[in-house]
């Protein structure tokens, strides 16, 4: 005799189905068999069979439920009474979940001993016992009380299998399975991660980082948590390049030993065989890059170390400045990767902005840098900011480093992060002017001409199609006005979307009230970016920006801001200069006019898609109003 619960519950007598019907008959037998031999109570039964409201004749319909399966199932088995309920004699029956549990579990510890090819056989077969949802046809009241954790064993079991395929270098073949997978079990981390490892192993880094943003952004909205080790350990070891070996497996030779470094995805990180090496913790470069050939030809003189090596610490470090969603990033990274082959002593990279847009704590980034430099930070030392910065200064003297620091704050995070030695370069990117920490030079990254900008565009959404509208295309490139996040965020949906024209995109973003909004897609969002931007800036400059809106697009004086802002045209003029170190407003030039003493008549404008974000504020109301009363 066999009986089934891993999918519909069934009883089976030489491979012959035996008739039982209704969920009623289906629950007792699963209850029965899931005891194991114990005695199952009437009470409990009644429970799984009526719930909180049984009938009168609850223990004379259960005696008649179990008479009915006796003559079914004897003689093989037994349906026995043992006060104060009812028992199931199976004696050599087989039982699906015993046989299941049993390859689960050798599997599992072949998978821990590392014994990968026989764990992924075992896991395999256990898998296969499943013939659909566990325990599909019983009442509602043991459904809820039993499946959850039938199916989290099937996940788990699945997770394992997939872990010991990744260690024998099958990422290619269960590229697909996961991807199908993920979307299933969405808040499945481990699972999220074995994809983003089997991505990063084919060469898709950049869908591999999206596949973590993605599922950041899922538990955030679901659950309200931050993702756990198992995601985070991932995203940094493909962040630090060591997720990856090299293929283990060849059609011709089929699978061989997987190298001794190799550990299973979701219990430790996969580290490179290389780990008293130099740090390499650039993040992947952006692909596609388009224009920026002046900024990376600025930052390569600078960076790029002299024949003599003898520049000082100052003249090697650069601040790259910009409003949100302008690039400074991708530059920084396609500079840092065109020229780390000059820095043998390796890269360190920083993010000095956590996911809550909140500035880091300085020693939080120190202790992670010394650890990539290999010096573990005792407990007692990791909030001495003092002791870290020797240490770090000690451990970077005299090396040939290439530093990225990204997202810097104010001076007082920066300076303790900057390196001692004078062969090192620091490219550090920022919405405001640091000129104290990081020296002289400053790149200042403003957005895309049309030229880049349609370039840009034609990358990510493809250059046959951009060619194919050129009108739409440039009303694409006028609604982004050259930001090139919302050009990746517009290409990308075309790309996505090869039903979409170009010029349906273009007549969805050419209401201005709706183009923020429209410029999202997936993790990247133009109007969550610089909302999250504009949260880290003063009181009182973001308060600046609803009401200097009024004056739109056009370039505009510091006296007209003064108007505006009821204040004399000097404190108005220090208050425009203090929003453009910012970022947050653009400063220029009238052509052809200038003031006393030969200089410039200065002008300010705002980006179009700031200009539209302010402009959303209630704030702005009331002094439209307040204008159109005056006048």
């Amino acid at each position: 005799m066999e009986f089934h619960l891993l999918g519909p519950v069934e009883a089976r007598r030489e491979d012959l189905r035996i008739a039982i019907s209704g969920a009623k008959m289906h629950t007792l037998l699963a209850a029965l068999l899931l005891a194991r031999g114990r005695v199952v109570p009437d009470t409990r039964l009644s429970a799984l069979l009526w719930g909180a409201n049984p009938p009168a004749t609850m223990n004379a319909q259960i005696y008649t439920y179990v008479s009915r399966l006796r003559k079914l199932l004897e003689p093989e088995v037994s349906l026995e009474r043992r006060a104060p309920g009812y028992a199931i004699v199976t004696a050599g029956s087989r039982l699906d979940v015993v046989e299941y549990e049993r390859l689960d579990r050798l599997g599992r510890q072949a998978l821990q001993e590392h014994r990968y090819d026989e764990a992924g056989t075992l896991l395999r077969n256990a898998l296969e016992l499943w013939r659909g949802p566990a325990l599909a046809n019983v009442t509602e009241f043991l459904a809820e009380e039993e499946i959850p954790q039938w199916s989290e064993g099937y996940a788990a079991t699945l997770e394992n299998r997939l872990e010991a395929d990744l260690a024998l270098g099958r990422h290619q073949q269960i590229t697909a399975e996961l991807t199908r997978l993920v979307a299933e079990f969405p808040l499945r981390e481990r699972m999220r991660a074995q994809l983003m490892t089997a991505l990063y192993r084919c060469g898709r880094q950049t869908e591999a980082f999206h596949v973590f943003h993605e599922g950041r952004k899922v538990l955030a909205e679901e659950l309200g948590v931050d993702p756990g080790s198992d995601l985070t350990d991932t995203h940094q070891a493909a962040l630090c390049g060591t997720l990856g070996w090299e293929p283990m497996a060849r059609a011709d030779t089929g699978p061989v030993t997987p190298p001794a470094v190799a550990a299973p995805v979701g219990l430790t990180v996969v580290r490179s065989g290389h780990e008293d090496g130099p740090p390499a913790m650039l993040p992947p470069d952006i692909a596609p890059f388009a224009g920026r050939e002046r900024e990376l030809a600025v930052l390569r003189a600078l960076i790029v170390p002299g024949p003599d090596a003898t520049d000082t610490p100052r003249s090697r470090r650069c601040l790259i400045t910009g409003m949100a969603g302008v690039g400074k990033t991708a530059l920084a990274v396609r500079a840092a990767h065109a020229c780390q082959e000059h820095f043998p002593d390796g890269q360190l990279y920083a993010e000095l902005v956590g996911r809550d847009g909140r500035p880091k704590d300085p020693r939080q980034v120190l202790v992670r840098l010394l650890r990539a430099l290999g010096h573990e930070v005792p407990g007692r030392v990791a909030h001495d900011l003092d002791e870290l910065v020797r240490i770090y200064r000690t451990r970077t003297a005299g090396r040939r480093l290439l530093v990225l620091l990204d997202g810097a704050v104010d001076n007082e995070q920066l300076a303790p992060l900057l390196p001692a030695s004078p062969l090192s370069a620091t490219l550090v990117t920022g919405n405001a002017h640091l000129a104290f920490s990081t020296g002289p030079v400053t790149l200042a990254v403003g957005p895309m001409n049309d030229g880049s900008a349609l370039e840009l565009l034609s990358a990510v959404a493809g250059t046959g199609r951009v060619a194919a509208d050129p009108q739409a295309a440039a009303q694409l490139v006028r609604h982004c006005a050259g930001l090139p996040l919302a050009l990746r965020i517009a290409g990308a949906k075309l790309a996505s979307r090869p039903h979409w024209s170009l010029a349906r995109l273009a007549r969805r973003l050419a209401d201005p009230g709706a183009r923020l909004s429209e410029l999202s897609f997936g993790d990247l969002d133009v109007d969550r970016t610089l909302r999250d931007w504009l949260r880290r800036m003063d009181d009182g400059n973001r308060a600046l920006l609803p009401r200097l809106s009024v004056l739109g697009e056009r370039p505009f004086s510091a006296a007209a801001a003064a108007i505006v802002l009821g204040l004399p045209d000097q404190r108005a003029e220090d208050l425009l200069e203090r929003l453009a170190d910012s970022s947050l407003i653009e400063p220029g030039r009238r052509p052809g006019e200038t003031g006393a003493g030969g200089s410039g008549a200065l002008q300010y404008r705002f980006h179009r898609l700031v200009l539209l974000y302010a402009q959303a504020s209630a704030v702005q109301r009331p002094v439209r109003a307040a204008l159109a009363h005056a006048s």
